[in-house]
């Protein structure tokens, strides 16, 4: 409560609250709640005095208590410490809240009703009673018991592999068979009728706090980034705020790691979503150079001179180049932190790259082997159930139990407790609400090698604002858009969505609108969009604004298209297998910009202008690289915000939408059969009156 406080101090007057995955109740009025939890078994020495786990919710107290049936504590006993869903705090009080159950759904009864047998020790044979008075399971007796049973059937019926087979399946079985746990209503009516309320989202300086509070040694920070606004979903300078080891120079002598604080803390880049930019694997794997130059741009002076050999492209729907991140997390361990902004994709992509099912590689065949050599297979059951007892121990030691509680709760982490590790653990859910995750969700792998944390989302703006209630859902780029291209004439704009609007400056060009995004776009005289963007008058046009989102439409600059894009769009006059000429000597220019719609794509911009018009004291374009003007358009957004540019993809090159050819021209046309049989009928003619 301490941390969390500080953390309220540090922060702005405007932004002081703390998110709900820090203490939810500071976000309204309650009352003092006690809950109690039984603790688990642990290898540990027992205190000397008894330690009972409380979940204290301390605010003012200017309500009446509420009223809770008296089985709502032995309830929350029996329910997870956290949601496998969101990561909120178990809680049965605050029903629109995330965390809470309701104990009449079928899941959660069937998950209470299996814990409740587990507690009265119907799964293992030995009972015995923990410091609240409820009763547990006994592992000792019960390892006792199957050493016993398996070493008599060892030595009268069964051979050694099949006694230690089963000595492995019992010795594990209390650990690893579990009911799937259920999750919070919250996360059931997003994943069933994509209904919820979102989080308050957390800021940087509490990211940087929860990551403070690391278990681990060695951390690995991975920046996702998202591929459909690529790249305003970057964090600046999250090195800095993070303490992290500097981005690597292209000095030969730069160091690879370094330990700040007594840990070794490094960072990746991720861009998710990849499947966005380009149909083909291929196709995306070439445009590495041009995603590191953005990133690059983004960076501003810190990205110069650094070596950006840390960027990965990666999709979690199509699975490309995901089983090496994998790969990658499983070789490093330690800590792995998802850190980014909300709906950027760390929750599929958590779901993709977490290494499941290697929790429980016991070596077998390496049993058998010292069985079969020394023949004393009860002696080599014994070491093999010590082995297992290690296994638990060890399992105990990272604060894992029978259940998905811990053994010991810090009180002034900000951390949730990490979940008991299980094989195929149940995944965050991925949904298009900002602000799904609520709390730091917590995974373990490889038996203590390392954990995977997917931390909440960093706001992104909040455009969603702005948009009516049933068209929240389709701001998210979800499958690639195969965008049209609109032609914009003179005294005309383009409206995205009825959301922004896009108004060329110059009157004597021609403008070519590309819009990447999941909603419609129009094309009008400038008057009639204006009038439509501000909801100054009726239209029947697509418009997914909310009602008074029309008073907030301003201003977001003006950009200019200044990236020569002339080969690529020129056709035949500059490709290789057609005319093949170079686009310097050609008297026109093609000039393109992407303009980026924070969290919902991109508008591919590109004009055609006379090299005449962009010449400076006689020098052509591109010499000195001083120009007179370049074509500008004026963006216009809600309060001005929300909008960026980068260099162009030259999507619509790749896999826009291309026009039919008129005649396809497939093969040579066939040819006319008029008056065939006619010649035919001549050539013998003439031939008998030749005999």
């Amino acid at each position: 409560m301490r941390k969390i406080l500080k953390v309220a101090r540090k922060a702005s007057p405007d932004s002081w609250l703390v998110p709900n995955f820090l203490c939810p109740a500071l976000a309204r009025p309650s009352v003092l709640q006690v809950f109690s939890r039984p603790r688990a078994r642990s290898s540990k020495p027992a205190p000397t005095a008894p330690r009972i786990l409380y979940r204290c919710i301390h605010v003012q107290v200017n309500e009446s208590p509420p009223v809770i049936h008296p089985l709502a504590s032995t309830q929350l006993s029996l329910l997870p410490w956290t949601c496998p869903g969101c990561g909120a705090y178990t809680q049965i009080q605050n029903t629109g809240d995330a965390g809470f159950y309701t104990t009449s759904r079928k899941a959660v009864k069937t998950f209470v009703s299996a814990r409740r047998r587990a507690i009265n020790g119907s799964i293992t044979r030995g009972v015995g009673t923990n410091e609240s008075g409820v009763e547990k399971p006994d592992f000792e007796s019960s390892t006792k018991l199957e050493e016993n049973s398996l070493e008599k059937e060892v030595s009268e019926t069964e051979p050694p592999d099949r006694a230690f087979q089963d000595a492995a399946t019992a010795s594990t079985m209390a650990v690893f068979e579990a009911s799937p746990t259920p999750v919070c209503d919250r996360c059931h009516h997003l994943l069933y009728h994509q209904t919820g309320t979102s989080i308050i989202h957390p800021t940087v300086q509490s990211i940087e706090d929860i990551i403070a509070d690391s278990p681990y040694k060695y951390n690995h920070i991975y920046h996702i980034l998202d591929a459909a606004d690529f790249p305003l979903s970057l964090i600046p300078q999250l090195h800095h705020h993070l303490s992290l080891m500097p981005q690597r120079s292209q000095n030969r002598r730069a160091k690879t790691s370094k330990f700040y604080h007594g840990r070794n803390s490094e960072m990746s880049f991720i861009i998710t979503r990849s499947d966005l930019l380009a149909p083909l694997k291929e196709q995306v794997d070439s445009m590495m150079p041009y995603l590191v130059q953005v990133l690059r741009d983004a960076l501003g002076s810190s990205g110069k001179d650094v070596r950006l050999g840390n960027v990965r492209c990666v999709s979690s729907e199509r699975g490309w180049w995901t089983k090496q991140l994998k790969e990658d997390i499983w070789e490093r361990g330690g800590g792995g932190w998802m850190v980014g902004k909300v709906n950027v994709g760390k929750s599929s992509l958590f779901e993709t790259v977490f290494p499941k099912g290697r929790n429980t590689d016991i070596d077998f065949r390496a049993l058998r082997h010292e069985a079969t050599e020394t023949g004393a297979g009860a002696t080599h059951l014994s070491r093999f159930s010590s082995q297992g007892d290690r296994l638990l121990n060890s399992s105990n030691q990272q604060g894992l139990a029978l259940r998905d509680d811990v053994e010991d709760l810090q009180d002034e982490s900000l951390l949730p407790p990490a979940p008991k590790e299980v094989a195929y653990p149940v995944m965050p859910i991925v949904s298009a609400l900002p602000g799904t995750t609520a709390s730091p969700i917590r995974l373990p792998f490889g038996r203590g090698r390392g954990e995977l944390i997917d931390l909440p989302g960093l706001d992104r703006g909040g455009l969603e604002r702005f948009v009516s209630e049933k068209h929240k859902l389709d701001l998210v780029m979800r499958q690639r858009v195969k965008a049209e291209q609109h032609v914009v004439r003179p005294g005309q704009s383009i409206l995205v969505g009825g959301l922004i609007r896009i108004t060329p400056l110059a009157s004597d060009t021609m403008l070519l609108a590309c819009p990447f995004v999941p909603f419609e776009s129009h094309v009008t005289n400038t008057e009639k969009a204006i009038a439509v963007h501000t909801q100054a008058s009726a239209s029947g046009l697509s418009n997914i604004t909310s009602s008074g989102a029309g008073e907030k439409m301003a201003s977001a600059g003006v950009f200019q298209l200044k990236w020569d894009v002339t080969k690529q769009r020129a056709g035949p006059l500059t490709a290789s297998t057609a005319v093949g000429l170079k686009p310097q000597i050609l008297p026109f220019a093609v000039l393109s910009a992407d303009i980026l719609i924070e969290g919902c794509g991109w508008v591919e911009l590109a004009v055609q202008v006379r090299k005449k018009a962009l010449q400076s004291s006689g020098d052509a374009l591109g010499a000195t690289g001083e120009c007179l003007e370049f074509p500008s358009v004026e963006v216009f957004s809600p309060e001005g915000k929300h909008i960026g540019i980068r260099r162009p993809l030259n999507a619509w090159v790749i896999g826009g939408h291309h026009k039919a050819k008129a005649r396809p021209g497939h093969a040579r046309p066939r040819r006319s059969m008029k008056g065939v049989k006619k010649n035919l009928k001549k050539l013998a003619r003439a031939a008998l009156v030749a005999v």
